[in-house]
């Protein structure tokens, strides 16, 4: 076995560090930077405390980023970027305000659109601003990875972009940040880290370093996940949320992920399902598909390295852990018509699959729909 690891994020964690970001940017070493972070943020008054905290370090801010990052707002930030002459960038939020900002980062360095590089597999330049990532929420792991998922409204295309530049300089974990999460919220971004870890350990491209974070992260989800949906102001649970999130990073940073984001895309681009409920929507199905394969050995693995008897008992696990938290187990509301479907399987034929140690083929697909929009699988009151 041959592999290769490298985490070029410097990650600071603990209780109130966002009130250190000074310091942080200073010893980044750069000046008139740019806050990137969601209107929610800019109503609720913390990218303010965040921007007079900082100093004069942080000069503008844009806060125009949707729930799904599309390409025009990258364009938009960028201008403002190039417009105030950034320095650097410090993005506040959860996955989509990282990732929008990410590629905004980027393209501020040249005059270009960010649709000339999604999804059309022309690399990105090497030059960006340095940023600082500040999750608000614990999911996604984009703090630590050098991918940006993006929107195209226009072409109807959800895709991500990889870059070796899209890697932040730093990622500042606070878990008081995640105090006021909504519980939807809580509940979309912690199975998404649940997904993370588990795709990222089965992945075509797995390694030990990798793995030995999957495990740790997931035996956090499932143990604290639903103490943070229960009490969002439990200390000691949104802390090791915040912990499973960027070991749940580290995962699949290298490896990436597989089936179940693979079909999330559809469901969120086409269906409106936020990103981690769709991939965890998937994760329980999948994790019996990939059991099957030659490589099912370690699915099991993992399973019994996490705690459980088999893959079975974690596969019925996760779909438990879906009703406690108040995520949807099955597709029975949206009423799909067979062209819908005929669509949907289509859809899922993304890049990520090739990742999945189990060809994943249309038969599959329409298997894993059918299971979804049976009325057999329809939550019970």
């Amino acid at each position: 076995m041959e592999w290769i690891y490298q985490q070029p994020v410097k990650i600071v964690f603990g209780n109130g560090k966002v009130n250190e970001l000074k310091g942080v940017i200073q010893e980044l070493g750069k000046a008139n930077g740019i806050l990137v972070c969601s209107r929610s943020f800019k109503k609720s008054g913390l990218a303010d405390k965040v921007f007079e905290q900082a100093e004069g370090l942080l000069t503008a801010v844009f806060s125009d980023v949707s729930a799904n990052p599309e390409v025009t707002e990258v364009d938009a930030c960028a201008a403002l970027m190039r417009e105030q002459g950034s320095g650097f960038v410090v993005a506040l939020g959860g996955g989509s305000v990282m990732d929008l900002a990410k590629a905004a980062a980027t393209i501020a360095t040249t005059e270009d659109s960010i649709t000339l590089y999604h999804g059309t597999g022309k690399e990105l330049p090497a030059a960006h601003l340095p940023l600082i990532a500040v999750p608000t929420t614990a999911g996604t792991g984009s703090e630590v990875t050098g991918v940006a998922v993006l929107s195209d409204h226009a072409s109807g295309k959800k895709a991500p972009i990889s870059s070796p530049n899209f890697y932040p300089e730093y990622a500042v974990i606070d878990p008081e940040l995640t105090y006021t999460c909504p519980q939807a919220v809580t509940a979309s971004s912690g199975i998404d880290v649940l997904c993370q870890a588990i795709e990222g350990y089965w992945s075509v491209n797995h390694q030990p370093i990798c793995d030995a974070a999957a495990v740790h992260a997931a035996k956090l989800v499932f143990d604290y996940l639903p103490l943070a949906y229960q009490e969002p102001f439990n200390a000691s649970a949104r802390e090791k949320m915040a912990e499973a999130s960027i070991v749940s990073g580290l995962a699949f940073a290298i490896p990436k992920t597989t089936s179940s984001h693979a079909v999330s895309y559809p469901l969120t681009n086409v269906y409106g399902i936020p990103h981690g409920e769709a991939c965890g929507l998937t994760i329980d199905y999948f994790t019996r598909v990939n059991a099957q394969g030659k490589d099912g050995q370690r699915v099991e693995d993992f399973a019994k390295a996490v705690g459980f008897a088999d893959m079975d008992a974690m596969a019925d696990a996760i779909i438990e852990l879906k009703r406690e938290i108040g995520l949807r187990t099955d597709l029975t509301d949206f009423d799909l018509s067979q062209t819908q479907i005929d669509e949907l399987v289509q859809l899922c034929h993304h890049p990520n699959l090739d990742n999945n140690p189990v060809k994943i083929t249309n038969d599959i697909l329409y298997d894993l729909f059918d299971t979804l929009t049976s009325q057999a699988t329809k939550k019970q009151p």
